[in-house]
């Protein structure tokens, strides 16, 4: 178990260190980089290269090279993108941003992948349900991993906040904040102004600096570690091309075709969150060096609701938790439809980052293990199955960014939810229907080895 749980802890911190660089980047991409849309569009070029890679890389890498080197190999392209910010411009931001993306699915399914095995393997060990022990790995590991967005604002927020005072806000910009900002990524204004270049290089020194330690983490102290199924005799070796294509084999199970509106609505509520929320709410109305102060509350809520889901889903069900998700970010959506937001209601801007974390992380952490357990078969992938279709949603969403009103995205956030729950609830249906009995019985091991008897 010790053994186990130290393998844990170093995927969680690997990720902690690498994504406390990447996370406050994100977070800061539209609000440094307006200039014709850049960072916006750096986003979105970052999340099709994703796209891309979901399609093919992931399965065929984790083949050759293993989980972890996948991981050690996927790292090096977010510190490449650390580097590219030194010098923003569309010859460094753009070709940085695809060669992240082709690093992130493999990095991701990998992730998964390795925790899957190691929870099912420890479970056989010790004579618990695979699930519990996966749930709880994943719970651990999406603790850790969520406060990189707590660290990395900070560090954002303490060195955007040596920038000298700057003046009210108009109360005519206020005007066109939230809801009814339309285009105004193109409206320089005194709150939005870029910092000095002495501090942008300050905080993407620390970033690279963070991105080079989780390299070096995960290449010294992560275990390898290979699939039992994987290691039996009797099983044929997969040849290239049966590879290459898993992917999208994996979508003749109806229950997958099903579930893709899961993962993407996860990628469209993430960009709302950090293209849309951060410019169009906090830097209108309160200024840039908000940023990173709001993203906290987002990333600390977010840090501790997955710990405790991972802890709740073995009392409550998958089906509460998804439940308390969608409920949340409902009242979210229709409360930010109605707000007018002011820099004298401060505390509503972080009540609002704060519930999304709340909803955020069901999909997080909820998503995966679904994948993990319906999938149990064929882990790497359905697991680059969840990445190209949460790309896809971070690509829809930042592509049509720039030309399209807050509130017409905040309506479409809207639609994709509840099709998406819509399309959840029949797997669920589909599932309880299979077993013979409520999904509600998810805790005894028959249960687990007949849904896992349901894959392809």
């Amino acid at each position: 178990m010790e053994r186990s749980l130290k393998n844990v802890l170093v995927v969680s911190f690997g990720f902690l260190l690498l994504f406390t660089a990447y996370g406050g980047l994100q977070s800061l991409q539209s609000s440094l980089y307006r200039e014709e849309g850049l960072g916006v569009t750096a986003l979105s070029t970052l999340y099709g290269g994703v796209l891309l890679s979901s399609m093919f890389l992931p399965p065929l890498l984790i083949k050759k090279f293993g989980c972890k080197w996948t991981i050690v190999v996927s790292m090096c392209c977010y510190v490449a993108f650390s580097l590219g910010n030194f010098y923003a411009s569309w010859y460094t931001l753009i070709p940085t941003s695809i060669l992240l993306g082709l690093g992130a699915a493999p990095l991701w399914s990998a992730q998964c992948t390795y925790l899957t095995i190691m929870g099912n393997t420890e479970a056989k060990k010790v004579g618990k349900v695979g699930r519990d022990v996966v749930n709880q790995y994943f719970g651990i590991f999406f603790l850790i991993f969520q406060s990189s967005g707590v660290w990395g604002n900070l560090i954002s927020s303490l060195v955007f906040g040596q920038t000298p005072t700057q003046e009210a806000i108009p109360e005519e910009q206020l005007l066109s904040c939230g809801a009814s900002d339309c285009l105004m990524a193109t409206a320089p204004t005194n709150s939005t102004q870029r910092p000095s270049q002495t501090l942008i290089y300050t905080l993407l020194g620390i970033y690279t600096g963070s991105g080079v330690l989780a390299v070096l983490l995960i290449a010294l102290f992560l275990e390898p570690i290979k699939d039992a199924q994987q290691k039996s005799g009797g099983e044929k070796k997969s040849s290239f091309w049966s590879t290459l294509l898993s992917t999208f084999k994996l979508l003749r199970d109806k229950r997958l075709r099903l579930l893709v509106l899961l993962p993407m609505y996860s990628g469209f509520e993430q960009a709302f969150l950090a293209g849309d929320y951060t410019r169009s709410y906090t830097t209108c109305a309160l200024g840039i060096q908000f940023v990173g102060y709001v993203m906290i509350c987002f990333s600390a809520t977010n840090s501790l609701c997955s710990v405790l889901y991972g802890r709740l889903s073995q009392y409550t069900g998958r089906k509460a938790l998804y439940g308390l998700g969608a409920v949340t970010h409902l009242s979210c959506i229709i409360a930010l439809l109605l707000w007018k937001p002011h820099p004298n209601q401060l505390a509503v801007f972080f009540v609002f980052s704060g519930l999304w974390g709340v909803a955020d992380a069901v999909w997080q952490t909820q998503n995966n293990v679904l994948y993990g357990v319906l999938f149990e078969k064929n882990k790497e992938a359905a697991f680059a199955n969840y990445r190209l279709w949460e790309a896809l949603g971070f690509v829809i969403a930042f592509g049509y960014s720039t030309f399209l009103c807050v509130y017409i995205k905040l309506y479409i956030l809207l639609g994709v939810l509840s099709l998406t729950m819509l399309a959840y609830g029949i797997v669920e249906y589909l599932e309880a229907k299979n077993q013979g009995r409520p999904v509600v019985a998810e805790q005894t091991k028959p249960t687990e080895e007949a849904e896992t008897e349901t894959v392809m």
